[in-house]
């Protein structure tokens, strides 16, 4: 895909959620037909993070950054340019998770900066907040050569970070990118098109499943969906009295 592309689809993505916000709109209307459902990797094996062991400092980012080191703990280590930990406000009350870094985030070791990246960013403006605001992190710190699939043994060696990340973070609302991460976070095995929009809870924290932007990418229909579930959360951080920032 073209950069003249993206940025079309992102311009879009921007002039749909103004019409719909606009036209008081919160709920996706039936499809005439049969709805397409996300394709994503399956998992032979999901390993929940909240049974993944948790390193034992969590007092800060930072210290859970330490604790990961030049990690070793599983064979994505002997491919990956770097680790990718994560980004944003240390005390966020709102964290995106995702399932694994892509070539352009193992390049620049940041989460969410590619093309996927940017519609992301796209989509936490419309709710009113900026990346600086929120926090973003990954399921796997490291990139699976090709963008494979992750190996279930490589989510047991990592995603006991990420449950460490948020309990730093400490959270308000936590939104699931993409069938993996939320099967990964909510030890589920549901397709996306059932769990995307239904409140979930991952230790007291509401979660939001939806569409990771690189689906919205290649199914730019599938926005309106993303929109209404964005609003939810929208809805429910006001409810909590918590404002973007």
């Amino acid at each position: 895909m073209s950069m003249d592309e993206l940025q079309e689809l992102v311009v879009e993505f921007r002039k749909t959620l103004r019409e719909l916000s606009r036209s008081g709109c919160t709920t996706v209307p039936d499809a005439p037909c049969a709805p397409v459902v996300e394709a994503g990797p399956e998992l032979s094996e999901a390993v929940p993070v909240a049974a993944a062991e948790v390193p034992k400092r969590v007092h800060s980012l930072g210290a859970i950054r330490e604790d990961i080191g030049d990690c070793q703990r599983c064979a994505l280590a002997s491919t990956r340019q770097h680790i990718v930990f994560g980004c944003g406000r240390e005390d966020a009350a709102l964290l995106f998770v995702g399932e694994a870094p892509g070539a352009e985030e193992d390049r620049r070791a940041l989460p969410f900066v590619g093309a996927a990246g940017e519609l992301l960013d796209a989509m936490i403006v419309a709710m009113g907040w900026t990346r600086e605001s929120v926090y973003i992190a990954n399921v796997l710190k490291c990139r699976p050569p090709g963008n494979r699939d992750p190996k279930s043994e490589e989510v047991a060696a990592c995603s006991g970070f990420l449950a460490a990340q948020i309990q730093a973070v400490a959270p308000s609302v936590i939104v699931t990118l993409g069938k993996p991460a939320a099967q990964l976070l909510l030890n589920s095995r549901e397709a996306m098109g059932k769990m995307r929009g239904v409140w979930q809870d991952y230790q007291g924290i509401p979660v939001m499943p939806t569409y990771h932007p690189a689906y919205l990418l290649r199914e730019p229909a599938k926005k309106r969906e993303a929109w209404a579930d964005l609003q939810q959360v929208m809805g429910r951080l006001q409810s909590l009295g918590i404002k973007p920032e």
